[in-house]
């Protein structure tokens, strides 16, 4: 299953590129220190920073941003655990049992389970994907241009439909991303969409605008809110008792195996990633407890099933952009541009060009989760006290890292302009629940979906009798209408059941 020459070629690559081990450390912290602030994830720390990897190798960049992205995933549990406070969606499930862990002096302990969770399931997460990427690309390989269209499809769908915004919103926001995705020169040499711009001949900057999306709308969302609440009482922070958390977490094997497991299989599906990750894992361990009335009033198994799945889906997001070309969540479609930086085109080519690079990312996360555990132990001290930073002090910090990073990335006020644009529409998403994700990765997929699309018109003729002899199209097509059709056919199911519950109770009496 594994391709041991490529896994060889691995280890060599990593062997030999040991100035990329050295952004691991400041990665985690910025990591830990940007999840730990609530509204200010370790998204937008990625989208901050992604210029800056313009000016290191590819490795070093993707170890960098995976790094950060790793750190937030636990850091974003601080303030939950402390406060109640999500420092991003990720983490709304660790709040239900962790903050009332700390209501009971038990805030130690929380933490300590939930950097376990998070280092065990990450780690896990990946070494699962190093021994299942090979045949899973294998397969993706020989699929075809409809197969790749139909996919595609298929993610924005699940973007727009599996949204907490509504269907609607989420399509809306999913259309308008492919749209300016569009924008400039197409595949067969048009232009189109620029307004007579001609810094938009080759398509709006799509990091720029990314990092406008994220960065300056979540600071103008906090601006509009206010400030971060306080502290309710001065928590001291004890590395004995977190210690204590640490050995707690394997008393719960079966909520933390089964929200790795949760993690990952979420983390892969386009757009919806470690929030929903985190509340299904959180609600599945809730169903199958011998006592479900304790969740909600501190029970640690709440908070290892919250925080295993919200880590690993990190995982199936990966496995999504390497072998797909998709990004599963916010912070691989940064990855994604990451890539584009560096002229690297993510997806099945990529993996038979590269498939040693491939296994040096996944080996080089493994060990980003088993740094986080010393890493989040010296650091948690620190950590803990990030929530009192003021939001005056952030937000105009963030303001000016980003638009400088913009004029970086373009050479020129194009990127300035797009950052600052973008930031608004940012902004007014948020302000009426449009889903800012949702508009990203189809931004990020617009141009994507047009070639897989002129692919399969030109080999078909545009005959849709050619789709007959594709089945793997008609089976991943029906999966697909399956997949978004499934909520709205068991909530109709459970609706004529109710019905006909009253109906024979009456017959019967």
């Amino acid at each position: 299953m594994i391709d041991l020459e490529a896994l060889s070629g691995a280890f060599g690559l990593l062997g030999s590129a040991w100035s990329a081990w050295l952004w691991i450390i400041p990665g985690i912290l910025i990591g830990v220190v940007s999840g730990a602030i609530p509204g200010f994830n370790s998204a937008i720390a990625m989208v901050i920073l992604l210029p800056a990897t313009i000016f290191m190798d590819f490795l070093s960049a993707i170890v960098f941003l995976t790094s950060i992205w790793t750190g937030g995933s636990f850091g974003a549990g601080v303030p939950s655990i402390l406060l109640n406070v999500p420092g991003s969606p990720a983490a709304v499930a660790t709040a239900f049992d962790g903050h009332p862990m700390t209501k009971r002096g038990l805030h130690n302990q929380a933490l300590g389970i939930a950097l376990a969770a998070s280092v065990v399931s990450s780690a896990v997460s990946y070494l699962i994907l190093v021994a299942l990427i090979d045949p899973i690309a294998q397969l993706v390989v020989r699929m075809g241009p409809t197969e790749m269209l139909v996919v595609l499809v298929w993610g924005l769908s699940l973007v727009a439909s599996l949204g907490r915004e509504g269907m609607l919103k989420g399509l809306f926001a999913t259309v308008v991303g492919v749209l300016l995705g569009t924008i400039g020169s197409s595949v067969m040499g048009d232009i189109r969409g620029t307004m007579g711009i001609p810094h938009l001949m080759e398509g709006v900057p799509k990091i720029a605008a990314l990092v406008g999306l994220f960065a300056i709308g979540e600071m103008l969302f906090l601006a509009r809110s206010g400030g971060t609440p306080p502290l309710e009482s001065r928590q001291t922070i004890s590395l004995g008792r977190i210690w204590a958390g640490v050995g707690q977490t394997f008393r719960y094997p079966l909520a933390l195996g089964r929200g790795t497991l949760i993690g990952a299989c979420i983390g892969a599906l386009p757009g919806v990633g470690a929030a929903i990750a985190n509340l299904m894992s959180y609600h599945a361990a809730r169903r199958r407890s011998r006592h479900p009335e304790t969740y909600g009033t501190g029970n640690p198994e709440g908070v290892v099933a919250a925080e295993s799945a919200n880590s690993s889906s990190e995982g199936g997001s990966m496995a999504t952009m390497l072998v797909f070309g998709i990004p599963g969540s916010g912070g691989t479609a940064i990855m994604l541009s990451a890539f584009a930086l560096h002229n690297v085109t993510a997806g099945p080519e990529f993996f038979v060009q590269k498939q040693h690079v491939v296994y040096a990312i996944l080996l080089a996360n493994v060990l980003e989760a088993l740094a986080l555990f010393a890493i989040g132990l010296a650091f948690i001290r620190f950590a803990a006290n990030i929530i009192r930073v003021p939001l005056r002090f952030l937000i105009p910090a963030v303001f000016a890292s980003t638009v400088v990073g913009g004029y970086l990335m373009t050479a020129n006020m194009a990127g300035p302009v797009t950052v600052v644009f973008f930031g608004i529409v940012g902004y007014l998403m948020r302000l009426y629940g449009y889903p800012v994700a949702a508009m990203v990765i189809g931004l990020l997929l617009g141009t994507k979906v047009e070639f897989e699309f002129t692919r399969s018109l030109q080999i078909s003729g545009g005959e849709l009798s050619y789709l007959l002899d594709r089945p793997i199209t008609l089976i991943l097509a029906a999966a697909m209408v399956l997949s978004i059709a499934s909520p709205a056919l068991v909530k109709a199911w459970r609706r004529g059941r109710s019905r006909r519950a009253p109906l024979s109770h009456n017959h019967s009496s």
